[in-house]
């Protein structure tokens, strides 16, 4: 679930500016544009990989039959915690409305499994991901011309409405029978090209640090959520990854030369901020961080979706990483199933399954 960081293709038949299924989206993309908001795989994709599947996990809009037993993508470019961030794009599935497109997913289950039990069981073995938040601070709180939130709320007020709504729909998720919920922070949104044309930075920063910290509010008071919900909810367990100690550090030790700029050349009528269709991007697509002027490119997806998995530093995740969540899944599956074989299978990033 989440917003465009996760979307492969919910957006593309939705009336709404917040689309990638055009050119250049995808030209490093086996299939070409699907409605990733990259060049390539976005940060969906590589977990989905990192987790064996050979396949990537279908879009919502197009997830049909046996399909779903395998796992569904909901998220939407723009969409936001609170149903009202990103309307000014257009169409877009809130979280809230993506727990209604999982709903429909469940009844779809109910049918292919023969029973609700047996839905219960299926859906408690899988691993949930969310990215959101982004949306509404860059396309709600921080366009005050278009909406009123920064006027009604101070950053932390708005922090705190995020907080109490967020953490209503993780509960009614796990009401849904989720147990195992991946949830991903905020990134250092101060420091994306799109901002910083809307607010240069001040005092020599590369980044607009008023902003950095508004979120930061957010992400704290996130991490105590994870926190709130593992010791509120029975057989749950959350846990916080951390974008930002991901995306911090010196970009050049990664290779990457342009931290600021886009390699696309943008948009000024469709959508601001994405590619404009049909325009040759840069060639040196590994040495950027973003694609367009709000998302990154495939390689810092990757290397976004491997500390997510398996984190290199303490800070990356809490209280655990994704790799360590499955071990734990495996362990509680061999336990409380001792009739069936689960085996965790980790060999450097190519492959890990369920048997």
């Amino acid at each position: 679930m989440g917003d465009s960081l996760f979307d492969n293709g919910n957006n593309n038949l939705l009336v709404t500016a917040a689309k990638a299924n055009y050119p250049p989206y995808g030209i490093d993309y086996p299939h070409g544009p699907t409605g990733r908001f990259s060049n390539g795989r976005n940060i969906a994709d590589f977990l989905g990989e990192f987790l064996g599947f050979d396949k990537p996990i279908s879009p919502f809009v197009t997830a049909k039959g046996s399909k779903i037993l395998k796992g569904v993508n909901y998220a939407s470019g723009g969409a936001g915690i609170l149903d009202d961030s990103g309307s000014r794009q257009g169409d877009r599935f809130s979280l809230n409305r993506q727990l209604q497109n999982h709903r429909t997913t469940i009844l779809r289950l109910a049918l292919l499994l023969g029973s609700m039990d047996q839905v219960k069981e299926h859906l408690r073995k899988c691993l949930y991901t969310i990215n959101i938040g982004n949306n509404d601070y860059l396309n709600n709180y921080y366009l005050p011309q278009f909406y009123s939130t920064s006027r009604l709320y101070t950053q932390q007020q708005f922090a705190d409405l995020l907080i109490r709504k967020y953490s209503q729909q993780l509960r009614t998720l796990y009401n849904y029978e989720a147990r195992k919920i991946a949830i991903f922070g905020i990134g250092l949104i101060g420091c994306v090209p799109s901002v910083l044309a809307m607010y240069p930075p001040a005092n020599g920063s590369t980044c607009v640090d008023s902003i950095n910290g508004a979120v930061q509010l957010f992400n704290n008071m996130l991490k105590t959520l994870v926190d709130d919900l593992n010791n509120e909810l029975p057989n749950a367990k959350f846990i916080y990854i951390n974008i930002t100690s991901i995306s911090s550090g010196d970009p050049s030790a990664l290779g990457i030369k342009v931290a600021n700029a886009s390699c696309c050349i943008v948009s000024t009528t469709i959508a601001k901020g994405q590619c404009a269709p049909g325009k040759v991007p840069c060639s040196n697509r590994s040495e950027y961080i973003f694609y367009d002027d709000i998302h990154p490119v495939e390689i810092f997806n990757e290397l976004t979706a491997a500390r997510a998995y398996n984190a290199t530093s303490p800070t990356d995740s809490y209280p655990i990483d994704i790799r360590r969540l499955l071990m734990e899944m495996v362990d509680v599956l061999n336990r409380d199933l001792a009739a069936a074989k689960f085996t965790y299978v980790n060999t450097d990033f190519k492959k890990r399954s369920f048997e």
